[in-house]
């Protein structure tokens, strides 16, 4: 086997190394449905993120004892992959800086991510941020948190392309029954489901505007959920239109029924993935130099997009090849 370095290291030098993140993001608003998540999580294996809702999630008047719950179930020992995160109160709620206190102290050193819903501009996020690394400071926390932003209103689309380059962005989701909402009627309720959500020229801006702005800055796109709870056709589909038209690597998902098909769907193709372990493989031995295989010149640009592809593929939960396996998964 080679000894030859490794893609992480030679084909991103001096670029932000673009997230890793797992295909799905499972909304849970109520504890018992956060275990539930948990359980199936520790069946599958991080192929899903969880997201402990504090926003829609607490009751009026619980806010902080709905918040001190969440930073519990982050810090148990049945998340045992790390791959838990929460969404706060948006900016213009009393309690989102208790949310971030509470959340930061009681489960920092654990939580994967924070969300931020609603915000309305690149200087909501920017205040939200602040205060999220205020409140790491005072908890004592090394690192500081990634964060998912929600872009569900008429400012932060305006300002996406802004909000995507803050620093510490990791994430951008499209909220679209609440930007639906935000248009007064002028959008019909049809373009909440498919296949208006898909058609819509306001909803198509909405979506390629932030695909593009997300991925431009080396940020995950992420897509708004389906309202299928059951069929499971239907929600691949979704999140096959989300991935192939509108570039969106990561979707949300609101009941356990649609995680299964939702990451079958953001799956690479398999004959791409093998082709991808053996240009890589060749490409290693090669010391990153220009190979040629299959009759076809390869060299960086194309190593960077099949190395992509073989993370995209492991984050999915795909076997992968043994060589590809041993030579860049190893520990």
């Amino acid at each position: 086997m080679s000894h030859a370095p490794h893609p992480r290291d030679v084909l991103f030098a001096g670029e932000k190394p673009f997230p890793a993140l797992p295909a799905v993001d499972h909304y849970a608003g109520s504890e018992k449905l956060m275990l539930k998540a948990l359980a199936l999580q520790n069946e599958l294996g991080p192929v899903f993120d969880i997201t402990c809702d504090c926003e829609d999630g607490a009751r009026a008047g619980a806010e902080a004892e709905h918040a001190r719950m969440v930073a519990g179930v982050v810090d148990s020992a049945e998340n045992r992959h790390g791959r838990v995160g929460a969404r706060i109160h948006d900016i213009t709620h009393p309690h989102w800086q208790a949310d971030l206190d509470i959340l930061v102290r009681g489960a920092g050193k654990r939580l994967a991510f924070i969300t931020l819903p609603k915000v309305r501009s690149a200087a909501d996020t920017a205040a939200q941020i602040a205060a999220l690394r205020r409140a790491e400071q005072a908890a004592g926390l090394a690192r500081p948190l990634p964060v998912h932003v929600l872009i569900e209103t008429h400012g932060a689309l305006r300002e996406v392309w802004a909000i995507a380059a803050l620093d510490g962005v990791e994430s951008l989701d499209f909220g679209l029954m609440d930007f639906v909402s935000g248009h007064h009627g002028a959008i019909p309720g049809s373009a909440m489901k498919s296949p208006g959500q898909f058609e819509h020229p306001l909803i198509v801006r909405a979506k390629t505007e932030i695909a593009a702005a997300a991925l431009a800055n080396g940020v995950v796109p992420s897509h708004n959920v389906t309202t299928e709870l059951k069929d499971v056709d239907t929600i691949r589909r979704d999140a096959e239109r989300a991935r192939r038209e509108f570039g969106y690597l990561r979707m949300w998902s609101i009941h356990p029924n649609q995680i299964r098909p939702i990451v079958e769907a953001m799956q690479p193709d398999f004959s791409e993935v093998e082709e991808a372990a053996a240009i890589l493989a060749a490409a290693q031995d090669a010391h990153w130099g220009p190979i040629q295989h299959g009759g076809r010149l390869h060299d960086r640009a194309s190593y960077r997009y099949y190395w992509e592809l073989l993370e995209r593929a492991r984050q999915t939960g795909m076997a992968l090849p043994a060589d590809a396996s041993r030579r860049f998964f190893a520990g």
